[in-house]
């Protein structure tokens, strides 16, 4: 009996973010295998960053208004990951990550490279901030008894490093509204 439920919790940690197919930039899928229970949730971050816990007490919020009871432990668990990837580094650091065109952790006189201009040449006005990042959620809901898989969803937003939180919110606001059936809609991005 403990085999089968080990076997089980293995198969569901399977399910993770990593091997799950991410919608396109800008939608949200929700695969409802079953409504989401009312019995207590706990949602639980893969990986403990402040933007990861403003957002899932933005989960555990809408969870409470659906009627569920939450909390950090309970009868079914919602693995949340919170996947932020900046590839032109622009989050919001304020330009620190260099000194004089230098990686931060380069030793002093180490192959100085020239200072590259950071913004093209135009009217301010007419400059669009572009987002170069992807803010990426996901969620996994299972029972702990038996291992199943009850509710999955996953998100996806383009957004700049300093509107990450409202960004989120938008992404779960869209995902909860709905939360019960099976679907593939608009994510909800302000951007």
């Amino acid at each position: 009996m403990r085999a089968s439920t080990i076997a089980m919790l293995l198969s569901a940690l399977a399910l993770s973010p990593a091997s799950a197919q991410a919608p396109a930039l800008g939608k949200l899928e929700v695969k409802a295998y079953q409504k989401i229970p009312k019995t207590k949730t706990a949602v639980q971050l893969t990986q403990d960053t402040a933007l990861g816990r403003h957002l899932r007490g933005l989960v555990m919020d809408r969870l409470a208004s659906r009627g569920n009871e939450v909390g950090f432990s309970g009868g079914n668990v919602m693995r949340m990951d919170v996947t932020y990837l900046d590839l032109l580094g622009s989050g919001g650091s304020g330009g620190n990550d260099t000194i004089g065109g230098q990686p931060s952790y380069a030793a002093p006189g180490s192959n100085p490279r020239p200072e590259l201009p950071s913004n093209r040449l135009a009217r301010r006005d007419q400059i669009d901030p572009k987002p170069s990042a992807t803010l990426r959620l996901y969620f996994t809901l299972y029972a702990v008894d038996t291992g199943k898989v009850l509710w999955a969803a996953t998100s996806s937003c383009a957004a700049d490093g300093t509107r990450m939180e409202s960004v989120g919110e938008a992404m779960i606001d869209a995902i909860f509204s709905d939360a019960d059936k099976s679907r593939v809609a608009d994510a909800g991005c302000p951007i």
